[in-house]
């Protein structure tokens, strides 16, 4: 990947997810300005909060909008309290809460043949992938292959998630974009 951040911009975009979410929920530690250049460009990233390992909010654009310190700003009070998927972040949460935030690069057509030359290309681990068929759309992030290990597997459940047919990765042949990110967590307690 080019244009890779640091361990310290990295850190620093964690603190400031937790800022942003501590601020709505009524602390009040001021969030730090950042002039560092490399937090100004224009990227997509997703916030993710887990709570136990399990998923408690995850929200992103995958194309840039606006600056990374931005889009990690806005995504986390996003996925805090506004997932449709969660009831929104109590304060009794937050300190429960692990943070991880992912910076995305550009998405990239991902050329295949049929299903059997999609599942050569596709990279398990490396790859987030956005799979679109009509107006029908879904991505996971590559770390979700942690969870979904399987080519087949992770491509069925993305389907799914598109509100398509398990199979249509196989059936349909959708419009497949690939990305990879750069992703800082926090420390686990």
């Amino acid at each position: 990947m080019d244009d890779m951040l640091t361990a310290e911009q990295g850190a620093f975009l964690l603190r400031l997810a937790r800022l942003a979410i501590a601020g709505k929920l009524g602390g009040k530690e001021k969030i730090p300005a950042a002039e560092d250049a490399a937090l100004q460009r224009k990227s997509g990233a997703f916030v993710t909060l887990k709570i136990a390992g399990r998923l408690r909010g995850c929200i992103g654009n995958l194309e840039p909008a606006g600056s990374i310190i931005d889009g990690i700003r806005r995504n986390a009070l996003n996925a805090a309290f506004h997932d449709h998927r969660f009831p929104p972040l109590s304060k009794e949460e937050l300190d429960q809460v692990h943070i991880d935030i992912s910076i995305l690069t550009p998405a990239s057509p991902l050329v295949y043949s049929d299903a059997a030359d999609l599942l050569q290309k596709i990279r398990p681990g490396v790859d987030g992938i956005i799979l679109s068929h009509g107006s029908a759309m879904a991505t996971f992030l590559p770390q979700v292959w942690e969870q979904l290990p399987r080519p087949e597997q992770f491509l069925g459940h993305l389907c799914l998630k598109a509100g398509l047919s398990e199979q249509a990765w196989r059936d349909s042949h959708p419009e497949i974009l690939v990305y990879r990110v750069q992703c800082f967590a926090e420390e686990k307690a």
